[in-house]
């Protein structure tokens, strides 16, 4: 299996929220600047020492890759195009912070093969927006969103969040009648998790980080589906609902078990049965880039048991669920002769449906999928 998609993580952000574990820093232009130099040979290495076949995907990921300047964002677009070739009608996704956008930045995206928007709203309550450590307000959304459509966007993505300190499901309805009113092509919509590390982690280990109760963000989690499913979003993925024609194609690679490249500070990549993560640190990062060699950290090669637990704990993330033929086909044995007894099991639980093309999560088992991949750990 040769890639055919590319990740590339910015590590830069305006400020840290409080409950991101993600790899990002607050830095200067002085660093941004350096680091693109290092991402450049990166990239250069890349695509000269693994396989790849004109890119289908290309997401720049972060951190918060908006958060170039003008130049910057256009020397990143020029770095991809220099050492990458894209496939005809390939799907380039870019993430961005509201307030973070302006028409020349957005304007040299576009010129530069951008066809896809991604931004971290995540609330449209400006009180739990200062709670979660986000910089900016409800109506920077609305300013960064008008500007992204002025500027020939035409798939763009929304991000939200439910689970949410001080947020109540009638908070959270709201947020989805405002995201509606918008009509954005595509919304994802996740449950927060404390991750560990994050001063969210530390708040909740001194009884100060208050949550909603557990029957509040399962009935926040229901509303989003029921609503979206109403106004003409697919749920294609457990926390993703697209308008037709507008499902992200890059983040499928993901659940598909596909391989990928990656470059950048932290970022993972999957090539030849072998997972790779870069060095976080961006000096350390930059450094090696640099001095002519590929900043890997280190490298792990998958055997074929975990191979097939991956395909089936990601592709269940997905609506469709995991074909009996692509299993085989990925695998060369069937899907019942390694996982039937599991399957069995779930399907009398009322946690999987298995009908003649595969098996998928059932309605009742989306807000508890997590105990369902468990299963399948051998």
């Amino acid at each position: 299996m040769i890639p055919s998609s590319l990740y590339i993580h910015i590590p830069f952000c305006a400020s840290k929220c409080y409950y991101c574990d993600f790899n990002s820093y607050v830095s200067t232009g002085e660093v941004m600047d350096r680091y693109l130099d290092a991402l450049d040979k990166e990239i250069e290495l890349l695509a000269g020492e693994l396989p790849w076949r004109p890119l289908e995907t290309v997401f720049f990921g972060g951190g918060t890759p908006t958060m170039f300047d003008v130049r910057q964002t256009e020397r990143m677009m020029q770095i991809l195009h220099r050492h990458f070739r894209l496939a005809e009608g390939a799907e380039v996704s870019v993430e961005a912070n509201p307030g973070t956008v302006t028409p020349e930045k957005l304007r040299v995206l576009r010129e530069g093969g951008a066809n896809r928007l991604s931004f971290g709203v995540q609330s449209f309550n400006d009180s739990i927006l200062k709670k979660l450590g986000r910089l900016h307000d409800t109506l920077t959304v609305y300013h960064s969103y008008e500007k992204a459509r002025q500027a020939g966007f035409s798939s763009i993505n929304l991000d939200l969040m439910f689970g949410l300190p001080g947020q109540t499901v009638e908070i959270f309805a709201d947020s989805l009648r405002r995201v509606l009113e918008l009509q954005p092509e595509h919304i994802s919509a996740y449950s927060l998790k404390v991750e560990e590390g994050t001063p969210f982690a530390i708040w909740q280990e001194k009884g100060k980080l208050h949550l909603p109760p557990e029957e509040d963000d399962l009935a926040m989690y229901r509303l989003l589906i029921d609503t979206l499913a109403a106004h003409g979003y697919g749920m294609y993925e457990i926390s993703n609902f697209a308008k037709k024609g507008h499902v992200c194609q890059h983040n499928q690679v993901y659940w598909r078990n596909e391989p990928y490249l990656a470059a950048g500070a932290g970022a993972h990549g999957y090539v030849n049965n072998v997972r790779y993560v870069n060095l976080s640190s961006v000096p350390e990062y930059t450094d090696v880039c640099l001095s002519g060699l590929r900043p890997v950290a280190g490298q792990e090669t998958i055997p074929e048991p975990i191979q097939r637990e991956d395909t089936m704990i990601l592709g269940l993330r997905m609506i469709r669920g995991v074909e009996y033929s692509r299993f085989r086909e990925r695998h060369g044995v069937e899907m019942g002769d390694v996982f039937g007894g599991v399957i069995e099991e779930c399907v009398k639980k009322r946690l999987l449906v298995a009908d003649q093309v595969g098996v998928r999560l059932s309605r009742q088992a989306l807000p508890i999928a997590n105990e369902v991949f468990a299963a399948f750990l051998g």
